[in-house]
């Protein structure tokens, strides 16, 4: 086993076990390595922050995945550099990990725009810790909002605002407000939960603008029809624990979301090579790092142009293609054949949600709004979950959330340390 060609992967995303389960039956053995324990769902990952899922239905131990792979050894540690020369990757422990070939898909992280310090009060939703962290303010806000005495600051807890209007900020937005208007108005007292608040706001000119216009515009009808007010075309300019500031108004909002953009990781800086604005490594056609044969950066981490000349896009279809195009690339280069052509993203289809009975679907030739595409969205996403258990009890917490109405997954579980208001 030492002896065969070493493929290190960092990162356990989609894109890097896309890589290792194509890389079944090669005559490799593969380290792959990651600062967590678990595989994420991510395109779920705001049903667990709005209560609807547990953590468990969308996330999987990655030592269980690989069980029965002899060859697949799995280290928990995080990257923190590249030796080029020796062709090793250093790990934030001080251990040198050897390669033959490197895969580098360490994903991306929330990007503030140079406001690092909002990060506190306006959390993104990139992992697990993101989720539970958003599901515990935002139930503790309607929690605290019952004893509050204080009409203003009653009114700061029950507004609830989300920065960012793409797919996950919309998704939010719309689960947030059905949370607040038909869920929960029968099991508070004192206060009235219809009378929350939740704003979404998008600097640019409209919501979703990845969608085609009249998608963006059917999604905007349907928040109105959940109460969501909606402020686009000005950007946020300070976060606080207050509040947030749109401009030169100010909205007083004790819960605060951060979808507004995303960071790549230090992948460009550890092969010191050029990255895009959002961090992204330049890669070439190939998805190799110029200069860099024997090392592909693939993902969220990588930047690469499609035939349009547009960048292909940072979605979990993408990184899944571009991992089993790797993974092609180094069975070829073992076997001597010629290797594929120029890696080609093959776009599936954009999709959103807005509420629990309404989601836009934009394949390009056909699009879809309301309810079938409601179902035709949970039907894709059931079928891309790992393992039957999970899609079993994905799918029937929609059902009996569906059916009832009732969030199964309303748990304050960790006490957060009390954020002083400015």
């Amino acid at each position: 086993m030492q002896e065969k060609h070493h493929v290190v992967v960092a990162g356990g995303g989609f894109g890097g076990l896309q890589l290792i389960n194509d890389l079944k039956g090669a005559p490799v053995r593969i380290t792959l390595i990651d600062r967590r324990n678990h595989h994420l769902f991510q395109p779920l990952l705001y049903q667990v922050a709005t209560t609807i899922l547990a953590t468990s239905e969308i996330a999987w131990p990655i030592r269980h995945l690989y069980r029965d792979r002899p060859e697949v050894m799995t280290l928990l540690g995080e990257v923190q550099g590249v030796d080029r020369v020796a062709k090793a990757v250093t790990l934030a422990s001080g251990q040198a990990v050897p390669y033959d070939t490197l895969v580098l898909a360490t994903g991306a992280t929330h990007a503030y725009f140079g406001h690092d310090e909002w990060a506190p009060v306006a959390p993104g939703l990139k992992t697990l810790e993101d989720a539970t962290t958003i599901r515990r303010r935002m139930l503790l806000a309607f929690e605290q909002a019952e004893i509050e005495e204080d009409t203003a600051r009653r009114d700061a807890l029950l507004t609830f605002t989300i920065i960012g209007a793409g797919p996950t900020g919309v998704e939010l937005a719309g689960i947030i407000a059905e949370m607040a208007h038909r869920t929960l108005p029968d099991e508070f007292g004192r206060i009235d939960t219809r009378q929350a608040r939740v704003v979404l706001v998008e600097a640019g000119p409209r919501i979703l603008p990845a969608f085609a216009e009249e998608l963006s515009a059917y999604a905007m009808t349907e928040l109105g029809k959940l109460g969501v007010e909606v402020r686009t075309g000005t950007p946020v300019t300070d976060c606080t624990v207050a509040g947030v500031r749109i401009g030169d108004s100010f909205v007083p909002s004790r819960t605060l979301v951060w979808a507004a953009g995303v960071q790549a990781s230090p992948a460009a800086k550890w092969l010191g090579i050029e990255a895009d604005r959002a961090g992204r490594a330049m890669v070439n056609q190939d998805l190799t790092a110029p200069g860099n044969p024997d090392v592909f950066v693939i993902g969220d981490t990588a930047s690469v142009k499609q035939e349009n000349g547009t960048p292909v896009p940072g979605i979990a279809p993408a990184a899944k293609q571009q991992g089993a195009f790797v993974a092609r690339v180094i069975r070829a280069r073992l076997e001597g054949k010629p290797v594929p052509g120029p890696f080609r993203y093959r776009h599936q289809g954009s999709l959103a949600t807005i509420g629990k009975r309404a989601a836009i679907i934009d394949f390009g030739w056909v699009k879809l709004k309301g309810g079938l595409a409601w179902w035709i969205w949970g039907i894709a996403h059931i079928y891309f979950l790992i393992g039957t258990r999970s899609r079993f009890a994905v799918a029937w917490s929609w059902l009996w959330i569906y059916l009832s109405g009732q969030h199964s997954a309303r748990l304050i579980t960790q006490k957060e340390t009390q954020r002083r208001e400015e």
